[in-house]
Formats: C-alpha cells, sequence, structure tokens
C-alpha cells in the first residue's frame, strides 16, 4: 500500500468530515424525536474515524491496482455524497431531503463494496463496516423524519 495514496484518500475524508464540524447538530437536532435505538453520541466519531481509515485503506490498495475506473468512480462517489449529507440534514435542515442523498450514499458505498472486493479482497472486506453504518445512519434519518414531520427546512433567507 502506498502510504501517499493513503494520507490523500484520508485527507479527502477528513474533508468531508468537516462538514460536521461547519453544520454541526446542536441544539435544534437534540431536541427531534429520535429512535430509542439511536446511538450515543459519542459513537458517531469514533465510528467515523474507524470508517475513514478503513476506506483510506480500501482506496489506496485498489488505486494502484489495474482496471480500477469503476472502484475510484464509486469512492468519489461516496465521499461526495458522504460530504453532501451533512448540509443537507444538519444545515438547511431538509430531513426528506437527506434522504436521498443517504440512498446515494449507501448506493454508492455498495458499488464501493462490490468492485473493492472483485479488485481485492481485503479492501472490499474493509469497506463492509462503512456499509454497515451507511444502513444504520439511513434507518436513523428514515425514522428521525418520521418521528418528526412537522420540522421545516431552514429559511435561507433569514439566514
Amino acid at each position: 500500500m502506498d502510504i501517499i495514496l493513503f494520507a490523500l484518500f484520508l485527507a479527502a475524508c477528513f474533508g468531508a468530515g468537516a462538514t460536521g464540524a461547519i453544520f454541526s447538530p446542536g441544539d435544534w437536532y437534540k431536541q427531534l424525536k429520535k429512535p430509542s435505538w439511536t446511538p450515543p453520541n459519542w459513537a458517531f466519531p469514533v465510528m467515523w474515524t474507524t470508517i475513514y481509515l478503513l476506506i483510506s485503506f480500501a482506496a489506496a490498495r485498489v488505486a494502484v491496482l489495474p482496471d480500477n475506473g469503476y472502484a475510484m468512480a464509486f469512492w468519489a462517489a461516496q465521499i461526495a455524497f458522504n460530504a453532501l449529507w451533512t448540509p443537507v440534514f444538519f444545515g438547511v435542515r431538509r430531513l426528506k431531503g437527506a434522504l436521498i442523498v443517504m440512498a446515494c450514499l449507501w448506493l454508492s458505498v455498495l458499488g464501493c463494496v462490490i468492485t473493492h472486493w472483485q479488485l481485492d479482497t481485503w479492501a472490499g472486506v474493509a469497506m463492509l463496516p462503512y456499509l454497515a453504518w451507511v444502513s444504520v445512519a439511513g434507518l436513523l434519518n428514515l425514522s428521525v423524519a418520521r418521528l418528526n414531520p412537522d420540522v421545516q427546512p431552514l429559511d435561507l433567507s433569514k439566514v
């Protein structure tokens, strides 16, 4: 594995993750109704850090392999949707709109699992926790949207 490639992919991950600092959950999110199975707050940074390390490892392994075009395209798509979800959900508070982004994220992560696995078994295995976590996040997004049907999107004209 090329350590420079790993560092570049990790930088992309933490760039996407920085949207969490820009659009933090805050009091608005604390006041929302959430399902009883919502993970504790401490689990989110632990899981995302772990996932970002794993998917950077996976991408660095696959990036140097021949015929990696689809794998790298899915990797690029997932990091873009990953970066987009937070501003849609926490930034403009569009719970249902965030579900669309989440569906695209889930599909792109599934694409990563499949294409990375085809090229390198360890890279595919490294993507599995991400698919599991995005599945939980998608169900959480859906549950929060259903439990809070009256939540209005942020009025950007008043910001």
